[in-house]
Protein backbone atom coordinates (compact mmCIF):
# COMPACT_ATOMS: atom_id res chain seq x y z
CA UNK A 1 0.00 0.00 0.00
CA UNK A 2 1.54 3.42 -0.88
CA UNK A 3 1.28 5.77 1.33
CA UNK A 4 -0.89 8.65 1.05
CA UNK A 5 2.00 12.14 0.16
CA UNK A 6 -0.95 14.05 -0.90
CA UNK A 7 0.30 17.73 -1.07
CA UNK A 8 -2.55 20.58 -1.35
CA UNK A 9 -2.06 23.39 -4.09
CA UNK A 10 -2.42 26.77 -2.87
CA UNK A 11 -1.19 29.20 -5.44
CA UNK A 12 -2.73 32.22 -5.07
CA UNK A 13 -2.93 31.76 -0.87
CA UNK A 14 -6.83 31.23 -0.68
CA UNK A 15 -5.89 29.72 2.72
CA UNK A 16 -5.51 33.26 4.02
CA UNK A 17 -9.27 34.07 3.56
CA UNK A 18 -10.38 30.99 5.58
CA UNK A 19 -10.99 31.42 9.23
CA UNK A 20 -9.33 29.13 12.32
CA UNK A 21 -12.70 27.54 12.38
CA UNK A 22 -12.42 26.72 8.22
CA UNK A 23 -9.06 25.15 9.07
CA UNK A 24 -9.12 23.19 11.78
CA UNK A 25 -12.43 21.53 10.25
CA UNK A 26 -10.54 21.22 6.48
CA UNK A 27 -7.38 19.60 8.00
CA UNK A 28 -9.18 17.41 10.15
CA UNK A 29 -11.12 15.90 6.98
CA UNK A 30 -7.89 16.05 5.64
CA UNK A 31 -6.21 13.60 8.13
CA UNK A 32 -9.38 11.69 8.16
CA UNK A 33 -9.26 10.93 4.48
CA UNK A 34 -5.60 10.18 4.66
CA UNK A 35 -5.78 7.59 7.38
CA UNK A 36 -8.99 5.56 6.57
CA UNK A 37 -9.93 6.36 3.27
CA UNK A 38 -6.79 6.32 1.02
CA UNK A 39 -5.27 2.81 1.81
CA UNK A 40 -8.51 1.35 1.20
CA UNK A 41 -10.47 3.21 -1.34
CA UNK A 42 -8.68 1.17 -4.74
CA UNK A 43 -9.44 -1.94 -2.98
CA UNK A 44 -13.04 -1.23 -2.48
CA UNK A 45 -13.23 0.50 -5.84
CA UNK A 46 -12.03 -2.45 -7.56
CA UNK A 47 -14.38 -4.69 -6.02
CA UNK A 48 -17.05 -2.58 -6.34
CA UNK A 49 -18.35 -1.98 -3.05
CA UNK A 50 -19.46 0.85 -0.75
CA UNK A 51 -16.87 0.64 2.50
CA UNK A 52 -19.80 1.14 5.38
CA UNK A 53 -17.16 1.32 7.52
CA UNK A 54 -16.03 4.79 6.74
CA UNK A 55 -19.69 5.75 7.90
CA UNK A 56 -18.82 6.55 11.85
CA UNK A 57 -15.87 8.45 10.82
CA UNK A 58 -17.98 10.48 8.32
CA UNK A 59 -20.12 11.64 10.62
CA UNK A 60 -17.65 11.91 13.65
CA UNK A 61 -15.69 14.63 11.11
CA UNK A 62 -19.47 16.29 10.63
CA UNK A 63 -20.06 15.32 6.88
CA UNK A 64 -23.45 14.76 7.62
CA UNK A 65 -25.52 17.59 7.70
CA UNK A 66 -22.31 19.97 8.87
CA UNK A 67 -24.78 23.12 8.71
CA UNK A 68 -27.70 21.50 10.83
CA UNK A 69 -28.06 23.69 14.12
CA UNK A 70 -26.24 21.58 16.99
CA UNK A 71 -30.17 21.13 18.02
CA UNK A 72 -30.81 18.60 15.20
CA UNK A 73 -27.27 17.01 15.88
CA UNK A 74 -25.61 18.65 13.08
CA UNK A 75 -22.48 21.15 13.93
CA UNK A 76 -23.78 24.36 13.11
CA UNK A 77 -20.77 25.39 10.70
CA UNK A 78 -21.28 27.52 7.82
CA UNK A 79 -21.24 26.98 4.16
CA UNK A 80 -17.62 27.14 3.55
CA UNK A 81 -16.89 24.70 6.07
CA UNK A 82 -19.37 22.51 4.45
CA UNK A 83 -17.73 23.46 1.15
CA UNK A 84 -14.21 22.58 2.22
CA UNK A 85 -15.64 19.29 3.99
CA UNK A 86 -16.31 18.17 0.46
CA UNK A 87 -13.29 18.77 -0.95
CA UNK A 88 -11.32 16.82 1.29
CA UNK A 89 -13.74 13.79 0.88
CA UNK A 90 -14.08 13.88 -2.76
CA UNK A 91 -10.06 14.27 -2.54
CA UNK A 92 -10.34 10.81 -1.23
CA UNK A 93 -13.15 9.45 -3.88
CA UNK A 94 -16.18 10.89 -5.81
CA UNK A 95 -18.47 8.04 -4.30
CA UNK A 96 -17.62 9.03 -0.79
CA UNK A 97 -18.34 12.63 -1.04
CA UNK A 98 -21.69 11.61 -3.32
CA UNK A 99 -22.63 9.37 0.07
CA UNK A 100 -21.92 12.67 2.09
CA UNK A 101 -23.74 15.21 0.14
CA UNK A 102 -26.54 12.68 -0.33
CA UNK A 103 -26.90 12.53 3.60
CA UNK A 104 -26.22 16.47 3.94
CA UNK A 105 -27.80 18.16 1.27
CA UNK A 106 -30.80 15.87 -0.13
CA UNK A 107 -32.26 14.42 3.07
CA UNK A 108 -31.51 16.43 5.65
CA UNK A 109 -31.49 19.83 4.04
CA UNK A 110 -35.12 19.14 3.10
CA UNK A 111 -36.17 17.79 6.26
CA UNK A 112 -34.65 20.66 8.35
CA UNK A 113 -36.20 23.15 5.90
CA UNK A 114 -39.37 21.86 4.96
CA UNK A 115 -40.09 19.51 7.73
CA UNK A 116 -41.79 19.91 11.07
CA UNK A 117 -40.06 20.17 14.15
CA UNK A 118 -41.39 16.64 15.13
CA UNK A 119 -39.66 15.34 11.86
CA UNK A 120 -37.19 16.90 12.51
CA UNK A 121 -36.40 15.91 16.51
CA UNK A 122 -36.98 12.01 14.82
CA UNK A 123 -35.10 11.80 12.10
CA UNK A 124 -31.90 14.50 12.09
CA UNK A 125 -29.55 13.53 14.97
CA UNK A 126 -29.93 9.79 13.72
CA UNK A 127 -28.70 10.70 10.45
CA UNK A 128 -26.21 13.38 11.37
CA UNK A 129 -24.63 10.34 13.54
CA UNK A 130 -24.90 7.75 10.18
CA UNK A 131 -27.57 5.99 12.65
CA UNK A 132 -30.06 6.36 10.22
CA UNK A 133 -28.62 6.52 6.12
CA UNK A 134 -30.59 8.48 3.74
CA UNK A 135 -31.70 8.71 -0.30
CA UNK A 136 -32.65 11.27 -2.39
CA UNK A 137 -35.62 10.17 -5.18
CA UNK A 138 -36.07 12.72 -7.90
CA UNK A 139 -34.79 11.18 -10.86
CA UNK A 140 -37.00 8.67 -12.88
CA UNK A 141 -36.57 6.34 -15.97
CA UNK A 142 -38.32 8.57 -17.72
CA UNK A 143 -37.68 12.05 -16.51
CA UNK A 144 -34.08 13.33 -15.74
CA UNK A 145 -33.74 16.81 -16.83
CA UNK A 146 -37.09 17.53 -17.03
CA UNK A 147 -37.82 16.22 -13.52
CA UNK A 148 -41.20 17.93 -13.68
CA UNK A 149 -42.66 15.63 -15.89
CA UNK A 150 -42.23 12.51 -13.08
CA UNK A 151 -44.84 10.11 -12.87
CA UNK A 152 -44.40 9.05 -9.18
CA UNK A 153 -47.97 9.92 -7.58
CA UNK A 154 -49.15 9.74 -3.83
CA UNK A 155 -52.84 9.45 -3.19
CA UNK A 156 -54.53 10.51 -0.02
CA UNK A 157 -56.75 7.40 1.23
CA UNK A 158 -57.96 9.38 4.60
CA UNK A 159 -55.40 7.51 7.24
CA UNK A 160 -52.29 7.34 4.86
CA UNK A 161 -50.83 7.91 1.74
CA UNK A 162 -50.65 5.58 -0.98
CA UNK A 163 -47.34 5.60 -2.99
CA UNK A 164 -46.68 4.48 -6.33
CA UNK A 165 -43.72 4.97 -8.67
CA UNK A 166 -40.25 4.68 -9.50
CA UNK A 167 -36.66 6.39 -8.88
CA UNK A 168 -33.58 5.32 -10.46
CA UNK A 169 -29.97 6.54 -10.26
CA UNK A 170 -30.76 7.08 -6.74
CA UNK A 171 -27.20 7.00 -4.42
CA UNK A 172 -27.08 5.58 -1.20
CA UNK A 173 -30.34 3.51 -1.97
CA UNK A 174 -29.54 -0.19 -1.36
CA UNK A 175 -28.29 0.62 1.86
CA UNK A 176 -30.77 3.64 2.98
CA UNK A 177 -33.09 3.26 6.22
CA UNK A 178 -34.98 6.47 4.89
CA UNK A 179 -35.48 7.94 1.41
CA UNK A 180 -36.55 11.43 0.65
CA UNK A 181 -39.51 10.83 -1.94
CA UNK A 182 -40.69 13.45 -4.53
CA UNK A 183 -44.06 13.01 -6.04
CA UNK A 184 -47.27 14.13 -7.42
CA UNK A 185 -50.31 14.50 -5.61
CA UNK A 186 -53.82 14.05 -7.27
CA UNK A 187 -54.02 17.68 -8.11
CA UNK A 188 -50.24 17.24 -9.89
CA UNK A 189 -48.39 19.12 -7.21
CA UNK A 190 -45.29 17.92 -5.77
CA UNK A 191 -44.64 17.74 -2.30
CA UNK A 192 -41.31 15.49 -0.27
CA UNK A 193 -42.47 12.70 1.15
CA UNK A 194 -40.27 10.20 4.22
CA UNK A 195 -40.43 6.77 3.11
CA UNK A 196 -39.01 4.09 6.09
CA UNK A 197 -37.19 0.85 4.96
CA UNK A 198 -39.66 -1.27 5.92
CA UNK A 199 -42.65 -0.35 4.64
CA UNK A 200 -44.72 -2.73 2.43
CA UNK A 201 -44.45 -2.40 -0.95
CA UNK A 202 -41.07 -0.37 -0.73
CA UNK A 203 -37.63 -2.00 -2.68
CA UNK A 204 -34.49 -0.75 -3.35
CA UNK A 205 -32.41 -2.63 -6.12
CA UNK A 206 -28.82 -2.08 -6.42
CA UNK A 207 -27.33 -0.78 -9.43
CA UNK A 208 -24.70 -2.98 -11.27
CA UNK A 209 -21.69 -3.11 -13.60
CA UNK A 210 -21.06 0.76 -13.09
CA UNK A 211 -17.51 1.65 -14.48
CA UNK A 212 -17.71 5.14 -12.40
CA UNK A 213 -18.78 5.90 -8.68
CA UNK A 214 -17.96 2.32 -8.07
CA UNK A 215 -17.87 2.55 -4.49
CA UNK A 216 -20.89 4.19 -4.21
CA UNK A 217 -24.14 2.30 -3.54
CA UNK A 218 -26.63 3.45 -6.48
CA UNK A 219 -30.16 1.88 -6.60
CA UNK A 220 -33.65 2.21 -7.52
CA UNK A 221 -36.65 2.97 -5.43
CA UNK A 222 -39.49 0.75 -6.49
CA UNK A 223 -43.05 1.86 -4.86
CA UNK A 224 -45.85 -0.52 -4.97
CA UNK A 225 -48.71 0.73 -3.61
CA UNK A 226 -46.94 1.93 -0.35
CA UNK A 227 -48.35 3.21 2.45
CA UNK A 228 -46.88 6.42 4.01
CA UNK A 229 -48.08 8.00 7.05
CA UNK A 230 -49.86 11.23 6.95
CA UNK A 231 -47.44 12.92 9.29
CA UNK A 232 -44.47 11.42 6.92
CA UNK A 233 -45.29 14.81 4.86
CA UNK A 234 -43.24 17.53 4.38
CA UNK A 235 -45.29 20.33 3.84
CA UNK A 236 -42.81 23.25 4.48
CA UNK A 237 -42.46 23.79 0.77
CA UNK A 238 -44.32 22.31 -2.40
CA UNK A 239 -44.23 22.41 -6.28
CA UNK A 240 -40.81 21.74 -8.14
CA UNK A 241 -39.06 24.36 -6.66
CA UNK A 242 -38.38 22.45 -3.39
CA UNK A 243 -36.57 19.22 -4.23
CA UNK A 244 -34.83 22.00 -7.18
CA UNK A 245 -33.95 24.16 -3.88
CA UNK A 246 -31.73 20.77 -2.24
CA UNK A 247 -30.15 20.18 -5.47
CA UNK A 248 -28.51 24.02 -5.17
CA UNK A 249 -27.11 22.72 -1.88
CA UNK A 250 -25.74 19.34 -3.62
CA UNK A 251 -24.51 21.07 -6.32
CA UNK A 252 -23.04 23.95 -4.31
CA UNK A 253 -21.11 20.75 -2.42
CA UNK A 254 -20.14 19.42 -5.94
CA UNK A 255 -18.30 22.81 -6.65
CA UNK A 256 -16.53 22.41 -4.19
CA UNK A 257 -15.52 18.73 -3.96
CA UNK A 258 -14.30 18.63 -7.63
CA UNK A 259 -11.39 20.28 -6.46
CA UNK A 260 -10.46 18.36 -4.35
CA UNK A 261 -10.59 15.44 -7.19
CA UNK A 262 -8.43 17.89 -9.57
CA UNK A 263 -6.11 18.80 -6.62
CA UNK A 264 -5.36 15.05 -6.71
CA UNK A 265 -5.16 14.22 -9.67
CA UNK A 266 -2.73 17.38 -9.69
CA UNK A 267 -0.54 16.57 -7.19
CA UNK A 268 0.11 12.89 -8.10
CA UNK A 269 1.23 14.16 -12.01
CA UNK A 270 3.20 16.50 -10.33
CA UNK A 271 5.00 14.17 -8.44
CA UNK A 272 5.30 11.99 -10.84
CA UNK A 273 6.79 14.25 -13.62
CA UNK A 274 9.53 15.02 -10.93
CA UNK A 275 10.31 11.79 -10.49
CA UNK A 276 10.12 10.10 -14.04
CA UNK A 277 12.88 10.41 -15.95
CA UNK A 278 13.31 10.02 -20.02
CA UNK A 279 15.86 11.57 -22.26
CA UNK A 280 18.55 11.81 -19.43
CA UNK A 281 16.27 14.42 -17.48
CA UNK A 282 12.77 14.36 -15.52
CA UNK A 283 10.20 14.70 -17.56
CA UNK A 284 8.96 17.88 -15.47
CA UNK A 285 11.94 19.88 -17.52
CA UNK A 286 10.06 19.18 -20.63
CA UNK A 287 7.83 22.20 -22.05
CA UNK A 288 4.90 20.28 -22.76
CA UNK A 289 4.61 18.57 -19.19
CA UNK A 290 5.42 22.00 -17.68
CA UNK A 291 2.46 23.56 -19.88
CA UNK A 292 0.56 20.95 -18.89
CA UNK A 293 1.19 21.69 -14.82
CA UNK A 294 0.77 25.16 -14.84
CA UNK A 295 -2.31 25.18 -16.85
CA UNK A 296 -3.72 22.72 -14.25
CA UNK A 297 -2.81 24.86 -11.36
CA UNK A 298 -4.37 27.69 -12.87
CA UNK A 299 -7.45 26.24 -13.45
CA UNK A 300 -7.41 24.65 -9.79
CA UNK A 301 -6.36 28.12 -8.48
CA UNK A 302 -9.93 29.97 -11.02
CA UNK A 303 -11.96 26.99 -9.30
CA UNK A 304 -11.07 27.66 -5.34
CA UNK A 305 -11.56 31.36 -5.91
CA UNK A 306 -14.97 30.74 -7.59
CA UNK A 307 -16.01 27.85 -4.93
CA UNK A 308 -14.68 30.55 -1.61
CA UNK A 309 -16.82 33.63 -3.11
CA UNK A 310 -20.02 31.52 -3.53
CA UNK A 311 -19.36 30.30 -0.42
CA UNK A 312 -19.42 33.76 1.48
CA UNK A 313 -22.85 34.65 -0.96
CA UNK A 314 -23.76 31.33 0.61
CA UNK A 315 -23.41 32.49 3.81
CA UNK A 316 -24.85 35.96 3.41
CA UNK A 317 -28.28 33.98 1.93
CA UNK A 318 -27.51 35.70 -1.67
CA UNK A 319 -26.17 33.16 -3.93
CA UNK A 320 -28.55 32.35 -6.73
CA UNK A 321 -29.22 28.96 -8.34
CA UNK A 322 -27.62 30.53 -11.51
CA UNK A 323 -24.24 31.50 -9.60
CA UNK A 324 -24.56 27.96 -7.97
CA UNK A 325 -25.02 26.25 -11.38
CA UNK A 326 -21.69 28.11 -12.88
CA UNK A 327 -19.81 26.85 -10.35
CA UNK A 328 -20.80 23.31 -10.54
CA UNK A 329 -20.38 23.05 -14.42
CA UNK A 330 -16.99 24.99 -14.38
CA UNK A 331 -15.49 22.86 -11.62
CA UNK A 332 -16.22 19.66 -12.83
CA UNK A 333 -15.25 20.12 -16.25
CA UNK A 334 -12.21 22.13 -14.58
CA UNK A 335 -11.32 18.37 -12.71
CA UNK A 336 -12.46 16.22 -15.40
CA UNK A 337 -10.00 18.11 -18.04
CA UNK A 338 -7.21 17.79 -15.43
CA UNK A 339 -7.96 14.43 -14.99
CA UNK A 340 -7.45 13.20 -18.09
CA UNK A 341 -4.28 15.93 -18.15
CA UNK A 342 -2.62 14.07 -15.68
CA UNK A 343 -3.73 10.32 -16.78
CA UNK A 344 -1.42 11.43 -20.05
CA UNK A 345 1.27 12.65 -17.81
CA UNK A 346 1.33 8.88 -15.68
CA UNK A 347 1.14 7.18 -19.41
CA UNK A 348 0.40 3.87 -19.16
CA UNK A 349 1.05 3.82 -15.33
CA UNK A 350 -1.39 6.35 -15.44
CA UNK A 351 -4.94 3.73 -16.16
CA UNK A 352 -3.41 1.17 -12.98
CA UNK A 353 -4.60 1.13 -9.45
CA UNK A 354 -1.79 2.54 -8.09
CA UNK A 355 -2.34 5.45 -8.51
CA UNK A 356 -5.93 7.14 -7.95
CA UNK A 357 -5.99 9.31 -11.74
CA UNK A 358 -8.23 6.92 -13.47
CA UNK A 359 -10.45 6.22 -11.25
CA UNK A 360 -11.05 9.98 -10.63
CA UNK A 361 -11.46 10.46 -14.19
CA UNK A 362 -14.41 7.19 -14.28
CA UNK A 363 -15.73 9.32 -10.82
CA UNK A 364 -16.39 12.72 -12.79
CA UNK A 365 -17.77 11.03 -15.40
CA UNK A 366 -20.72 10.71 -13.61
CA UNK A 367 -20.16 13.89 -11.53
CA UNK A 368 -20.36 15.63 -14.51
CA UNK A 369 -23.83 14.49 -15.29
CA UNK A 370 -25.73 14.24 -12.19
CA UNK A 371 -27.62 16.47 -10.36
CA UNK A 372 -27.88 18.59 -13.58
CA UNK A 373 -25.88 17.48 -16.65
CA UNK A 374 -22.83 19.75 -18.29
CA UNK A 375 -25.28 21.23 -20.75
CA UNK A 376 -28.27 21.68 -18.41
CA UNK A 377 -26.41 24.29 -16.11
CA UNK A 378 -25.35 26.01 -19.35
CA UNK A 379 -28.46 26.34 -20.55
CA UNK A 380 -29.20 27.56 -16.93
CA UNK A 381 -27.04 30.40 -16.93
CA UNK A 382 -28.10 31.28 -20.71
CA UNK A 383 -31.51 31.82 -19.27
CA UNK A 384 -30.40 34.09 -16.43
CA UNK A 385 -28.14 36.03 -18.46
CA UNK A 386 -31.12 36.48 -21.32
CA UNK A 387 -34.22 36.57 -19.37
CA UNK A 388 -35.25 33.64 -21.99
CA UNK A 389 -35.77 30.38 -21.23
CA UNK A 390 -34.28 27.54 -23.94
CA UNK A 391 -36.12 24.48 -22.02
CA UNK A 392 -39.14 24.52 -23.90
Amino acid sequence: MKPDLFESPDYYSVDDLLSEEHLLVRDAARSWVKREVSPIIEEYAQKAEFPKELITGLAEIGAFGPYIPEAYGGAGLDQISYGLIMQEIERGDSGIRSTASVQSSLVMYPIYKYGTDEQRQKYLPKLASGEFMGCFGLTEPNHGSNPGGMETRFKDMGDYYLLNGAKMWISNAPFADIAVVWAKNEEGRIFGLIVERGMEGFTTPETHNKWSLRVSATGELIFDNVKVPKENLLLGKSGLGAPLGCLDSARYGIAWGAIGAAMDCYDTALRYAKERVQFDKPIAATQLQQKKLAEMITEITKAQLLAWRLGVLKNEGKATSAQISMAKRNNVAMAIHIARESRQILGGMGITGEYSIMRHMMNLESVITYEGTHDIHLLITGADITGLSAFK
